[in-house]
């Protein structure tokens, strides 16, 4: 009898024991807990006792924070690209402001029917640079909705590459370049968008322009089941292009370009191909910048 009375005592104190240490050991996750919550810091929560399931709690407290020091350091991310994209979009929509601004005043005082002429195709040019910029901003929006979807159909892939390069055939000849166009001559179908695509395609067609120096390359092709669209054209080599970031909103090879471009051409590009099941890639070869589109063929 004596010893089981001592073995149960001294089962009753190791429970005692383990119970406090629990309870101490409770205790001290919550005051760093306290500290964590109060203190940006890396520090992480550790346990001093050889038990599992606390283990497995701790382990589980600094997965939750290590997502939460994530957290934090995306929306910073994000808060200082917002920061960025506003101040750039400030400039792109100021510039033509001031130029109307200035040119409605020469308008005020012109003194002959072709100055005033003169000055209001100005004025007239850069309301439509400012209308197509707002279209830009709207369309973007819309993009970012998850909710937003676009119906698809049967789509000529090929008729909507040949309307979008011809479209721009004034353009090349201003600028002085005709393009090199290698397609196939088969007709290509995708399950699309028709409205949509024509958008990327001349989105990715009026960057080329925008940035291209003396040469432009598109190509039209099917292979392995899928129909392609490649865009590409000659840059200035003292323009450093990152091919990982063209498709990010606001982004600009070269910050002090002073057109019209909101740097959301191709980002834009991007959501509607994503939006219709497409995919679309770039890539920077010695001075040649390249966009690739492809659809699933039907």
């Amino acid at each position: 009898m004596l010893i089981w009375a001592s073995a149960a005592t001294a089962a009753a104190i190791i429970a005692a024991l383990i119970f406090v240490s629990y309870r101490r050991q409770i205790s001290d996750i919550c005051r760093r807990l306290e500290f964590l919550k109060n203190n940006k810091t890396n520090m992480r929560l550790t346990a001093s006792l050889p038990f599992g399931e606390l283990n497995r709690l701790i382990d589980g407290i600094n997965e939750i924070i290590d997502i939460s020091h994530s957290t934090d350091l995306e929306t910073m991310r994000s808060e200082a690209e917002l920061k960025e994209a506003i101040t750039s979009l400030s400039h792109d929509i100021r510039t033509p402001l001031t130029s109307m601004d200035g040119y409605i005043q020469l308008l005020a005082q012109a003194d002959n029917e072709e100055e005033r002429r003169r000055y209001l195709s100005v004025i007239l040019s850069r309301t439509e640079s400012l209308k197509n910029m707002l279209e830009e901003l709207f369309t973007y929006t819309k993009l970012q909705n998850e909710s937003y979807v676009l119906p698809l159909e049967k789509t000529d892939f090929s008729a909507c590459v040949f309307d979008a390069v011809f479209s721009f055939y004034n353009d090349f000849e201003e600028k002085g370049i005709e393009p090199e166009i290698d397609f196939t001559e088969k007709r290509l179908f995708i399950n699309g968008n028709s409205g949509a695509l024509r958008r990327i395609l001349q989105n990715i067609i009026k960057n080329a322009l925008e940035h291209g120096e003396s040469r432009i390359v598109f190509s039209m092709y099917c292979e392995g089941g899928s129909a392609f669209f490649r865009c590409s054209n000659n840059f200035n080599g003292a323009c450093r292009i990152d091919a990982g970031q063209v498709f990010k909103s606001f982004y600009k090879a070269d910050p002090a370009r002073t057109n019209s471009s909101t740097g959301l051409g191709l980002a834009i590009a991007k959501g509607l191909t994503e939006k219709t099941g497409g995919s679309i890639s770039a890539e920077v070869k010695a001075s040649l910048f390249s966009v690739t589109l492809r659809f699933s063929e039907l």
